[in-house]
């Protein structure tokens, strides 16, 4: 009889003690959903003491450590969760752009390479390796992911402004165009796809195209620096260097840092700044 009831003492003890472990692991979820990083990470190690082996402890305050830019504990949450269960493709995949935001981009592709062998079907997975690769200068590599991710979900408009991107740097204007409209397609208020297919047709030397889609960029964004001082230099190739300077000094007022030998241009055309 004494066994029997020890023995019933000891499953309500670990029920509780499970439970216990469950209730912080929800807690921290919460305050993760929150924002309020130093409670979630708080409940989450509570979570992790009452059960060492708890996968999804380790990975939510991963997330929370990389959320808080502190990379090096999240890459250790990773491993510990990677350890506990090696066949869940986000942890290799988060550990992955915790080391590519360490400017670690070699061991990011490794990670990325085993969570794309778990799961194919990862279009984040596939973007961010090709993210990596672009840190790189390896851009045809770069092409060739974010294209797969844009198969995989061919309705995610930053897929198709980064591979526009490297279109355009590698001299591919017509497929970069193609790519930033796809973005703006996909969200019509997406002052970033607007403000890179600006830089694009002024490159093509389409500078009234230029203008208007920097236009249409602040016009969404007014606190969009880039775009003031693409349209500056756009306004410049054309003549209207009144305009011109409009731009450049509202994007210094909103704090950018305007090329040296684009100011230097501009007031050797000009005499002086008006």
């Amino acid at each position: 009889m004494l066994n029997r009831t020890m023995l019933c003492l000891l499953m309500i003890v670990c029920l509780l003690l499970l439970g216990c472990g469950n209730r912080n692991y929800y807690l921290g979820r919460t305050y993760m959903e929150k924002g309020q990083y130093d409670q979630a990470i708080s409940q989450f190690t509570e979570a992790i003491e009452m059960d060492p082996s708890s996968y999804e402890a380790y990975y939510s305050r991963g997330l929370v450590y990389s959320n808080m830019g502190r990379y090096d504990p999240a890459i250790s949450d990773f491993t510990m969760a990677i350890e506990i269960n090696s066949w869940n493709a986000s942890a290799y995949k988060e550990r992955a752009v915790a080391y590519a935001l360490k400017g670690e981009h070699s061991r990011a592709i490794s990670d990325f390479n085993t969570a794309i062998k778990i799961d194919p079907k990862n279009a984040d997975a596939y973007y961010s390796r090709g993210t990596a690769y672009n840190y790189k200068g390896q851009y045809d590599r770069a092409l060739s992911d974010f294209t797969k991710a844009i198969e995989i979900n061919p309705g995610n408009a930053l897929f198709h402004n980064d591979r526009g991107l490297v279109y355009a740097m590698k001299g591919r204007h017509d497929l970069a165009i193609s790519d930033f409209t796809r973005a703006i397609e996909i969200n019509p208020a997406d002052a970033l796809a607007f403000s890179l297919r600006g830089t694009t047709y002024r490159d093509k030397g389409r500078y009234d195209r230029a203008i208007v889609d920097y236009t249409r960029a602040v016009q969404i964004d007014a606190e969009f620096a880039e775009a003031y001082t693409g349209r500056a230099t756009a306004h410049y190739k054309k003549g209207e260097h009144a305009d011109a300077w409009r731009d450049v000094r509202k994007a210094q007022r909103l704090g950018a840092q305007i090329p040296p030998e684009f100011l230097k241009a501009l007031r050797e055309a000009t005499g002086k700044a008006p």
